[in-house]
């Protein structure tokens, strides 16, 4: 079949595009929940790179820790680098955390308090609902109204909060000041059906937060217990489409964080900008590799190879079938080009390879082209086959299939 390379399209000619009538906004929380995954830390100097990195990028707010020593000096070198993203501290509802907070001269923060049953029960068995609400309105107000701080409530544990309960907690953290209230699927089990009801169904939260609460904005926070966590914080951004100028959406670069992860900052991104239309992240979309290497060689993190977007094996490409549909047409196997996003077309050669990517590799390392009947193509190919009967699995590297070209006099 002959078609011209108009008629075929470019890359984002098969993005339909379904434009948004809210603005979403990225509040990164890396340096909270993302650091809070079990194995890694980060320096102060990295912790305030990692901050200028994502302000780089475009992230509007930046959410960070601030109880250690070492998280008290990242904060200051972070407010001394006068980033246009808002930096704010995360606290629980304890009027000594609002305290430190402006100590480390945050301008707003995040109130972290539970809100379904299972939590309230487990942490203040002793508690009637009147306390509960009277605690949180305390440390609002002293937070809000006395300290004159930009309030977030987060309610932890949302998607399994009776709804009658969390109404009542919403218009209570509204009066007392708070201007955007978190929901907050702590343990991953959201719904983005448009149909699945509370408290589990995304969409049908934000419609309840919109119809029956006085808050003014929301979030969306979600993990990745069940690997949701992207499609729902999308439900959540889509159902305020139309009825709040504004919706944050709480993320982690890499997805890194406790248990299974969050929702991920460049996954959020990427879908927004080619699915839906939001362009303010796109000339700065190159610098997500060079984000994901620091934040890995930062933090101990090992990015997975084949991880979406930015593992080094995102636009890998190995079995023959494959290999050859790329040299031909990149579009055959990748949805768009890998310098978009900082990351780089790799052509491995393994038990898979075909005749194609072995001749391009060649080409590669010998700097000129070779016939497809060559003979030592048909030499390297034997021997490249050769060494996988006998049950090796990794690709070959580069000093290995560079040792195979050199011993048959190729270079």
């Amino acid at each position: 079949m002959r078609m011209s390379p108009k008629e075929i399209g470019d890359w984002k000619s098969y993005f339909q595009e379904m434009p948004l009538d809210v603005e979403p906004l990225i509040d990164d929380s890396t340096l909270r929940d993302g650091v809070q995954m079990p194995g890694i830390a980060a320096s102060p100097e990295n912790t305030a790179k990692i901050a200028e990195l994502l302000d780089g990028i475009g992230v509007e707010r930046i959410e960070v820790h601030h109880f250690q020593d070492p998280d008290r000096q990242a904060v200051k070198l972070i407010h001394g680098k006068n980033l246009k993203a808002r930096v704010a501290g995360w606290c629980r509802a304890v009027k000594g955390d609002i305290d430190n907070a402006l100590e480390c001269d945050f301008k707003e923060v995040g109130i972290s308090h539970p809100v379904s049953y299972i939590h309230l029960t487990s942490k203040w068995p002793d508690l009637s609902v009147e306390d509960i609400l009277s605690r949180v309105t305390d440390v609002v107000e002293y937070a809000a109204k006395d300290q004159g701080l930009r309030v977030f409530v987060h309610g932890e544990d949302s998607t399994r909060a009776d709804w009658d309960f969390e109404k009542k907690f919403i218009n209570t953290v509204a009066d007392a000041g708070a201007e955007v209230y978190r929901i907050c699927d702590t343990v991953g089990l959201a719904l983005s059906d448009i149909n699945a009801p509370l408290p589990n169904g995304i969409p049908a939260k934000v419609r309840a937060i919109h119809k029956e609460t006085k808050i003014g904005g929301i979030e969306i926070h979600t993990h990745d217990d069940l690997g949701n966590a992207v499609e729902t914080t999308l439900a959540g951004i889509k159902a305020a489409s139309g009825l709040y100028e504004k919706v944050y959406s709480s993320t982690t670069f890499l997805g890194i964080g406790e248990r299974g992860g969050n929702a991920e900052t460049e996954k959020v991104i990427m879908n927004l900008y080619l699915h839906y239309g939001v362009k303010k992240f796109e000339a700065n979309l190159h610098k997500f590799k060079e984000i994901a290497n620091f934040i890995s060689k930062a933090t101990g993190y090992v990015v997975p190879p084949n991880k979406a977007i930015l593992g080094d094996y995102a636009f890998a490409h190995e079995s023959g079938i494959h290999a050859h549909g790329v040299l031909s047409n990149p579009l055959t196997y990748e949805l768009y080009p890998p310098e978009i996003v900082g990351n780089r077309r790799l052509l491995t050669i393994g038990k898979q390879s075909g005749k194609a990517a072995i001749k391009n590799k060649m080409e590669e390392m010998i700097g000129k082209s070779i016939d497809k009947d060559d003979p030592m193509l048909e030499n390297v190919v034997g021997r490249v086959k050769k060494i996988y009967e006998h049950g090796r699995k990794a690709s070959l590297s580069e000093s290995e299939f560079r040792k195979i070209l050199s011993e048959e006099k190729i270079i």
